[in-house]
């Protein structure tokens, strides 16, 4: 074997060893940006089903599809090379942007707060959907969520760019597009999920031989089918239909559940965003008073717990203060 061939073996070996490296950061960096949108994406997972609510059960998942394809041209096409752009020519702007995203968070998650106690007679009432506009108002809903998606996802996406810890642009890019993809299947999967939970339940409920239709992938009895199922079907039976149950009974309460979870997580994040991009600006001694009450408790979890707490309590108090001011730009 040659000199020259050996030398470019070696070549080739370095560069694959510098491509994976890059790789594993890119895995890294990538995850450690997206766990700290982590309490955005709660709230885009619970929003998002009210768009479906009063569709028929086969618009449902059409409805979410496009929703997340509007969603990924959000981020990939308009936030991404946006993101890039100031991170290049005036990286100074990120934290002032990032805190602006935090007071709209704790806005919302203020109006969610005070929302929840109003009577329910005082509550915007959603437009009914008939065969007549049900067209419509389906599109109307969608770009009504993508809009909104497009507020989170560029929260998401500065709170990416703020966290790499790299200069290149190119590892910035790929950064920012596997974080804006995996969310956005993570956010839309898990809500298509959730919207057909319930179908899946009644039919679950609903069907006598679960092991002889492979739970009803292949095909449930016929109304008025009397045949008797195997033996696999009769101990199988019991669960599948205590399941199927379970699924139509609880899914409401889980929604419910998510839609608090989502506001708490809103406040928590908004306010996190706010006290510690103050703190870059200068004005540290809230996010210092907030992390010491958290070495108070004795870090770990409860630490966190006070962290979030502490936060989520800020985010309530100004959004509540924006209210006045956000409420007549923001329209709802």
């Amino acid at each position: 074997m040659s000199v020259g061939l050996i030398a470019l073996l070696d070549d080739v070996a370095a560069l694959a060893k510098v491509a994976a490296a890059s790789l594993d950061d890119i895995a890294a960096q990538s995850a450690k940006a997206g766990t700290k949108a982590i309490g955005i994406v709660i709230d885009d997972a619970a929003v998002t089903p009210r768009y479906v609510v009063g569709f028929a059960a086969a618009r449902e998942l059409p409805i979410v599809g496009r929703i997340a394809l509007g969603s990924l041209k959000n981020k990939l096409l308009f936030l991404l090379p946006a993101a890039l752009l100031l991170s290049f020519f005036a990286p100074w702007v990120i934290t002032p942007l990032l805190m602006l995203g935090g007071a709209y968070l704790c806005y919302e998650g203020a109006l969610k707060v005070i929302e929840s106690f109003r009577p329910a007679s005082e509550a915007k009432a959603a437009p009914a959907v008939t065969p007549e506009n049900a067209v419509a108002l389906e599109e109307q809903k969608i770009k009504g969520a993508i809009k909104t998606d497009f507020i989170l996802s560029a929260e998401i996406m500065a709170l990416t760019l703020a966290g790499l810890g790299t200069n290149s642009v190119v590892m910035q890019a790929v950064i920012l597009a596997v974080v804006g993809i995996g969310i956005t299947v993570l956010v839309y999967g898990g809500v298509a999920l959730i919207v057909k939970a319930d179908d899946v339940g009644v039919a679950l409920a609903a069907n006598p031989r679960p092991a002889g239709t492979l739970l009803g992938l292949r095909g449930r009895p016929a109304p008025g089918d009397t045949t008797p199922g195997s033996g696999a079907d009769r101990a199988l039976r019991p669960v599948t239909q205590a399941v199927g149950r379970g699924l139509v009974i609880g899914m409401p309460h889980f929604l419910k559940l998510l839609a608090v979870v989502g506001t708490a997580a809103m406040l928590w994040v908004g306010g996190g965003i706010l006290l510690h991009g103050a703190e870059e600006m200068g004005w540290a001694w809230p996010a210092h008073a907030v992390h010491d009450a958290a070495a108070m408790a004795g870090g770990g979890l409860a630490g966190w717990l006070v962290t979030a707490g502490l936060s989520g309590l800020l985010g309530l108090v100004l959004g509540a203060i924006l209210m006045p001011v956000a409420s007549r730009v923001i329209p709802h």
